[in-house]
């Protein structure tokens, strides 16, 4: 018996079900405010104003907040805030996961991009297509017989009957994009740089309160600078404003936990009466230990007391942390309603939430708030807000670096440099003054940036502490001695060894692997490097070295 079987037919709107609409998700206040990136908001807007080729490409690093840029571009076409050419349009998110998904036949995932571009282009321009990482869309799709879906959009993109922004980082687009000629001449490039630290503290003050409603804990200034300070110096595979998002976000989650479970004073003792419980247990059994056990059941009995006393508190601040949460969740909810309600011009609800509903939420959440700080802070079992220890923390733990060093003060470290390298190494003190002043130098900014923080020929005989130096010198630095890059020069020997130490060339076996050097570096990057018996390497090895210990850098 044959059966032919048909594939599905797509029904209703392929926008609503391959799209995810931003401009709806801004009218809904779901948006994360964007803060800054003006000029590169202009730019998009006046590339999508051309007549054809109207198709901006964000390129930039990852995380540095080219899908924001369009977040952002849907909120002032919310507000009205955009010339004509762009006004009351939509910015559409195309989902190329969703019109993959379930696209068994052939022709299948062609007929549902193909509906899409169709519904957007009859619209006569009142859709903006975005296209997330669009070096995805190159071999989408595509099987034998078949079209990819860079492919089927290059006609539409053309004529300017399809405008659409894409995003990416610049490495994607030089090995996906710029391949494909075609496909790249309907794209303007929109480069994106990483925010400097100034503008990633405003990003992040700017988006505090959202994170704030999410954990309902309170985020300090003092950890918004934190996160940006330490992010910069101890996080450099990843860029701005992400990273320090990642860190206010992680740390608000890890002490909301803490707020949720039973503090450690109230658990140890909880454990302890739990041990003396099963003490007695085993003394009821014995004879002539009644002094012994009088003591562990008045020990038993003082304990109880303090925990349900504990407890007790544990619970009213418990109680009183969640009732804030609440209250602070649903201003949010009510604000997000006024401005609806604002856009809408219903005046009547608009008058109700602005001088009605959130001015008493708004009280609601004043005298919570006098409450808690009422509580003596000895008393507070419960931390309610983030501060930089926590981020601190939380940078220790992505790093391996102890949280005491992120914290302590430069000035107060710098100050005793030399007695903690003498700690370690007895005499030496000319060459130990050399070594801590340059680093003086490079914490007070006298130094360029780009350049290695100091580079020392250390130069004696053996056993007068060469190596304990360098070893003490990254105890100092990063309370680590192990944060030291030892490589044996004397296994550098031959001319073709440099290739060992930086990675072989493009075309030769281990191009991607990488060398020693620069491998180690890339994983630990806060760390003394030495170069032990330098005279034994090669001529090669020297040369360089030249652009290592001039730039800090190998291209």
């Amino acid at each position: 018996m044959q059966m032919n079987y048909q594939p599905p037919q797509d029904e209703g709107n392929p926008l609503e079900k391959y799209t995810i609409n931003f401009t709806e998700l801004a009218k809904k206040g779901k948006l994360d405010p964007v803060i800054g990136r003006d000029q590169e908001i202009r730019r998009v807007i006046q590339i999508l104003s051309r007549r054809t080729k109207n198709n901006p490409v964000l390129l930039g690093d990852p995380g540095v907040g080219k899908t924001a840029i369009i977040e952002g571009l849907a909120q002032r076409i919310i507000d009205g805030d955009v010339p004509d050419t762009v006004k009351n349009k939509e910015v559409l998110s195309l989902d190329l996961a969703g019109l993959l998904a379930g696209a068994a036949y052939r022709g299948e995932f062609e007929q549902r991009l193909k509906n899409v571009i169709k519904k957007i282009t009859d619209s006569e321009g009142k859709y903006i297509l975005f296209i997330d990482e669009l070096h995805t869309l190159v071999g989408a799709g595509s099987a034998q017989g078949a079209v990819d879906a860079s492919n089927m959009l290059k006609p539409a993109l053309a004529r300017g009957e399809l405008r659409s922004i894409g995003a990416t980082t610049i490495k994607e687009y030089r090995q996906y994009i710029e391949k494909d000629q075609a496909l790249e001449r309907r794209f303007q490039p929109v480069y994106i740089e990483e925010p400097s630290k100034e503008d990633a503290l405003a990003i992040l003050r700017g988006i505090k309160e959202k994170y704030e409603v999410h954990h309902g804990i309170k985020i300090n200034d003092d950890a918004l600078i934190a996160a940006v300070d330490l992010s910069t110096r101890y996080i450099s595979d990843r860029y701005l404003p992400d990273k320090a998002i990642d860190l206010i976000d992680e740390a608000a989650a890890s002490v909301k936990i803490e707020v949720e479970s039973m503090p450690t004073k109230l658990d140890e003792i909880k454990r302890r009466i739990m041990q003396l419980d099963i003490e007695l247990a085993a003394l009821k059994r014995e004879k002539g230990l009644e002094l012994r056990k009088d003591k562990l059941e008045e020990e038993r009995k003082k304990l109880q007391t303090t925990f349900d006393d504990l407890h007790k508190k544990w619970k009213e601040q418990k109680d009183l942390i969640s009732q804030l949460q609440k209250s602070r969740v649903e201003l949010d909810k009510k604000k997000a309603e006024l401005e609806l309600a604002q856009r809408d011009v219903d005046l009547n609800k608009a008058a109700e939430l602005q001088y009605g509903k959130i001015p008493e939420i708004e009280k609601e959440i004043k005298i919570l708030e006098e409450k808690w700080e009422l509580i003596p802070k000895e008393d507070r079992l419960l931390q309610e807000q983030v501060t930089e220890e926590d981020i601190a923390t939380i940078v220790s733990r992505w790093t391996k670096i102890p949280v005491t060093r992120l914290l302590s003060s430069e000035s107060e470290k710098l100050g005793h440099l030399e007695k903690d390298i003498h700690k370690r190494v007895v005499g030496q003190d000319h060459a130990i003054k050399l070594v801590a002043n340059a680093i003086r130098r490079s914490r007070a900014g006298l130094k360029d940036e780009n350049k290695p923080i100091g580079s020392f020929l250390f130069l004696g005989p053996t056993g007068v502490g060469k190596t304990e130096t360098a070893r003490a010198l990254a105890q100092t630095l990063f309370n680590d001695e192990h944060a030291m890059i030892r490589i044996d020069m004397s296994e550098y020997q031959e001319q073709h060894s440099v290739a060992r130490l930086l990675g072989a060339p493009p075309g030769y076996v281990g191009y991607e692997e990488g060398g020693q050097l620069t491998e180690l570096v890339r994983r630990k990057p806060y760390s003394v490097i030495l170069f032990d018996e330098v005279e034994k390497a090669h001529l090669q090895v020297f040369n360089a070295f030249l652009q290592i210990l001039d730039d800090g850098h190998v291209t």
